[in-house]
């Protein structure tokens, strides 16, 4: 459907004007209310001179403003920028530069890290803050004045444009550009393709689809447990609403598995979207724990939990299939496309962990653009059918490296890695770049490594990901120190989580004589990663297990 979002989205609040559209907390927004609020920052945003194909940043937590400023930004043509509410002052300015932002909606814990970023941000005159943790400084707008502004009429628009910023294979934030018709049929995989409907291929046929599914029910009620500042809960979201369901968000800031569960219950929800064992090993340890102590969740409205992006494992999803009779979708996707496999579980089935099913239309090729050969345990990069269009914003250098031509066509192979079975069964290897994939966050080594080698102790070091149980991958920094200097994990930690986004900071740290180098420089990740994970190290010739950091908190 070539159609802006913004029109589709206004279709619908048309549609199910009254129905309810977000819920969040204590808070319910109809499909009127969503569309009239969302025009009244719409004409704020016109007012203060933003446009068609102007950037407007978002760095929100989950709840009903991030889908008002979202519809807002589309209704003016301009362009969300996805912001991570954790970065600090650098990582702001680096993303917020990148983007070419003029305006931004921000929470409040955000304004004094935003403040000091302005100096360097020319670009970024427009400001609205949300929320009132601290008062609203003089160079921002409060929320609910910017509400009080006279609502923007609609206006005709087309195939507009969408960004998605994702850590990528390209090491520091790229943005994923794409027109809005990609978008559109992108989140209807978890929409009307969920439902086993056709996707619309125009204004008319969207009108018939929703009185078809029902004006007066939903069609879903989806929870998407992960920020909506990521693919997955951002995708998950918009799937749900275009195909007349609700959307349900946690209350809490911070993600909790009780909450959650609770949550599923009292709202009735249908759809759960996670982020793998992250969200699925706590909330499976909740349910079992409710089991024990004689107060079960009530889960009997749920029908499907879907999960992309890290890994899954077999033990845990057993045991959600345990107390919910539901269909588990895994898949493997990138914001750049997909996706590219697929597993889906049920009762009964046997449950493996990374084993998945090409996508339709989907590959595993080696360097050459050639078909691996199943059974031949060759490992190859996944890769997916690609529209013209989608690329990463001016970065026609990493888009080439991304989207490539063979076969007559364009693709997408971002540098997931996977073999393929003689029976057809998709083994999933990993990443073949240097981002750590860590609880769905995205973190490029060399900028934690950079960060390391500016610490007055530090001689040299290296940063990897190794397995695990929850995570997907953790973070663990190998270095060497200068002679006579000391460093602890808390302090490493400490010193990178001034400097970067929580997520960054590594777990483990392990403090090895001499890292092992070639003799050009380049670090032996094979010989980091043994040392990472408690294998002799060389330098040494002695055990060095990790120095474990905990920390619990769910990102």
């Amino acid at each position: 459907m070539k159609e802006s979002f913004a029109t589709v989205l206004e279709t619908i609040a048309d549609a199910r004007a009254q129905r309810v559209a977000v819920s969040h907390g204590d808070v319910d927004r109809t499909w009127a209310e969503l569309d009239e609020r969302a025009s009244r920052l719409a004409g704020f945003l016109t007012a203060a001179g933003v446009g068609h194909d102007d950037r407007v940043a978002i760095g929100l937590y989950n709840g009903v403003e991030y889908i008002e400023v979202v519809f807002a930004i589309l209704k003016v043509r301009a362009v969300p920028v996805n912001v991570n509410y954790r970065y600090r002052r650098e990582e702001l300015v680096g993303l917020l530069s990148d983007s070419g932002a003029v305006a931004i909606v921000y929470d409040s814990s955000m304004a004094d890290r935003l403040g000091e970023a302005r100096a360097d941000l020319p670009r970024l005159t427009t400001a609205v803050q949300v929320g009132s943790e601290v008062e609203v400084p003089g160079w921002a707008t409060a929320w609910d004045d910017a509400l009080r502004t006279d609502p923007a009429p609609r206006i005709e628009r087309g195939d507009d444009g969408w960004v998605m910023y994702t850590g990528g294979t390209t090491g520091r934030p790229k943005g994923v550009w794409a027109p809005h018709s990609w978008l559109f049929r992108t989140v209807c995989s978890n929409g009307y393709l969920l439902l086993g409907e056709p996707v619309p291929e125009s204004l008319d046929e969207l009108r018939d689809a929703l009185h078809r599914i029902g004006l007066d029910r939903d069609s879903m009620v989806c929870l998407p447990a992960p920020p909506l500042m990521h693919g997955t809960g951002m995708y998950t979201s918009l799937g749900a609403l275009v195909s007349g369901g609700r959307v349900v968000y946690l209350a809490s800031r911070r993600y909790d598995p009780d909450e959650l569960a609770a949550t599923i219950a009292r709202q009735q929800v249908t759809v759960v979207s996670v982020v793998g064992d992250v969200f699925a090993r706590p909330l499976a340890d909740a349910l079992d724990r409710a089991e024990a102590e004689g107060r079960p969740y009530d889960l009997s409205s749920l029908t499907r939990m879907l999960s992309v992006g890290v890994t899954w494992s077999a033990d845990v999803k057993q045991r959600l299939l345990h107390h919910a009779d539901i269909v588990i979708r895994d898949s493997v996707a990138a914001s750049e496309g997909g996706p590219f496999a697929i597993a889906e579980t049920r009762r009964g089935d046997e449950v493996v962990t990374a084993r998945f099913r090409l996508a339709p239309g989907a590959r595993i090729v080696d360097e050459e653009g050639r078909d691996v050969v199943p059974g031949s345990g060759q490992v190859g990069m996944l890769a997916a059918p690609a529209v013209d269009g989608i690329g990463y914003a001016g970065d026609d250098a990493a888009t080439a490296a991304v989207f490539k031509h063979f076969d007559g066509r364009r693709w997408v192979v971002p540098g997931d890695m996977a073999s393929l079975d003689a029976d057809g069964t998709v083994v999933f290897q990993g990443r073949g770049s240097r981002v750590i994939n860590t609880g769905g966050e995205k973190v490029f080594a060399e900028e934690v490594e950079q960060v390391l080698l500016t610490h007055p102790a530090v001689r040299d070091a290296m940063v990897v990901g190794t397995p695990d149980e929850r995570w997907g991958s953790r973070i663990v920094a190998v270095v060497s120190l200068h002679p006579g200097a000391t460093l602890t994990t808390e302090e490493a930690r400490e010193f990178v989580g001034e400097r970067l986004a929580d997520h960054k900071r590594p777990r483990d740290l392990v403090i090895s004589e001499q890292l092992q180098r070639s003799p050009s420089g380049k670090a032996d990740l094979a010989w980091a990663k043994l040392v990472a994970t408690g294998s002799p190290d060389p330098s040494t010739d002695r055990q060095q297990p990790p120095l474990v950091a905990t920390d619990q908190e769910v990102r």
